[in-house]
């Protein structure tokens, strides 16, 4: 309650008091600019609040070369800018240790102890930020703070770290060839692109030499390696070496002796030739009648295979068939045994029954007309013959017995014998 009154009493002496409301006002604008300028002062320094989402890791470098921490440098995880750098001091070593801050909705994963960090320049002034590798889960987790090793961050070369390894002439060289070069490029916007432009005409026509000259190069160098090799082998044997020109003298002498004989072998050459070609169109026709016999010869394998199936099936159907004729055949044995003297008969008798046989043709002709009168003649005489009648058998007979035939005690006292 003393808090609105005291600002009760405010209120009513900037309405009473003269200029006192003017004042008030001012003020207040004065104090909300400044608190613009100072958020917008602060979010160009990278202005951090305690509540922030941050891994926290420090990184060992051997030397950090413009490192400027808390200038906003970043770290930056695939060229994506994931942290930047906080603070930075010398460990027990002497190595520079590098805080590093990742910012957690960037990149919620742990840092591994297998980590690697490269520092690199981001213009020509050396404005450096950290590329970094987070490493695989092979490695170790590193806990809020850890350190990764000094052998896992690399620093990049500078231009006066190279330089400073140059003795005083070389230096003094490289400095005139930079002079030089400046003068040299004093007027390269109006001379450089005509003079690139030629250099690249004059390369485009020279490649195809270059290429030329490429190969021509590797044949050189197969050709003086085989000479080499040939050279080193007759070196080496210098009696093959002077065998081989005598027989080469030895062949052309031959040659030279036989230059008659080979012309007139020349001189035959064209009839060979013409002969040749006929037997190679008489080959072309026997080719020619060889197709259709070729075709029908594949006809026939193709319908081979459904044939040689059927013979098959055959083949073991005939099987069954031995199989039980075999007791059949057993058999039969005895019976051909007996048989076979009577076959010897027969041979002998074959020649006289071949000659009655001729004979028999006309009488079976003239037979042949009267089988039905014979057949009807059979028929009606077969009654005359037959010892059957239409009770049956006609052999038949009368048995009676009675008391006086059977020695049956008490058979009187039965009743007659019915007859």
């Amino acid at each position: 309650m003393a808090g609105v009154s005291a600002l009760k009493r405010g209120l009513d002496r900037v309405r009473n008091e003269p200029g006192m409301g003017r004042n008030v006002i001012a003020l207040v604008v004065v104090l909300v600019l400044g608190m613009i300028c100072g958020g917008y002062i602060l979010s160009q320094q990278r202005f951090t609040v305690p509540w922030e989402a941050r891994t926290y890791v420090y990184a060992t470098f051997a030397e950090a070369p413009a490192l400027a921490p808390g200038r906003g440098q970043e770290v930056r995880m695939a060229g994506v800018p994931v942290g930047d750098i906080r603070d930075s001091e010398l460990d027990d070593q002497g190595h520079a240790k590098v805080l590093l801050a990742i910012d957690k909705n960037l990149y919620a994963d742990p840092v591994y102890d297998d980590a690697t960090l490269v520092l690199r320049p981001k213009s020509p002034l050396n404005e450096m930020y950290i590329e970094m590798d987070p490493g695989t889960p092979q490695g170790r987790a590193l806990p809020e703070y850890g350190v990764i090793p000094l052998g896992r961050a690399k620093a990049p070369v500078q231009v006066d770290a190279a330089l400073a390894h140059l003795d005083t002439n070389t230096l003094a060289a490289v400095q005139s060839l930079l002079v030089a070069s400046d003068v040299a490029l004093a007027r390269a916007p109006e001379d450089l692109p005509g003079g690139l432009a030629a250099t690249d005409e004059v390369v485009t026509n020279l490649k195809p030499v270059v290429e030329q000259l490429d190969t021509r190069r590797e044949r050189l160098a197969g050709l003086v390696t085989s000479v080499s090799q040939l050279s080193t082998a007759l070196g080496g044997d210098d009696a093959r070496l002077t065998d081989l020109a005598n027989s080469l003298q030895t062949t052309l002498r031959t040659v030279s002796d036989q230059s008659t004989a080979l012309r007139d072998s020349l001189n035959q050459l064209p009839g060979v030739v013409d002969q040749l070609g006929s037997a190679t169109g008489s080959v072309q026709q026997l080719s020619d009648q060889l197709d259709p016999t070729l075709d029908n010869v594949l006809a026939a394998t193709e319908s081979l295979p459904d044939s040689l199936n059927r013979l098959t099936d055959t083949v073991d159907t005939l099987d069954t068939t031995v199989d039980k004729a075999r007791p059949v055949a057993e058999k039969l044995k005895p019976f051909a045994a007996d048989l076979r003297p009577f076959v010897a008969d027969l041979n002998a008798s074959m020649p006289d029954l071949q000659s009655i046989s001729g004979r028999l043709d006309p009488v079976t002709a003239g037979l042949v007309q009267y089988l039905p009168d014979l057949e009807a003649f059979v028929y009606q005489t077969a009654s005359v013959t037959s010892m059957q009648d239409a009770n049956g058998g006609i052999l038949r007979g009368l048995l009676q017995f009675g008391d006086a035939t059977l020695p049956i005690p008490g058979a009187s006292e039965l009743s007659p014998t019915p007859r």
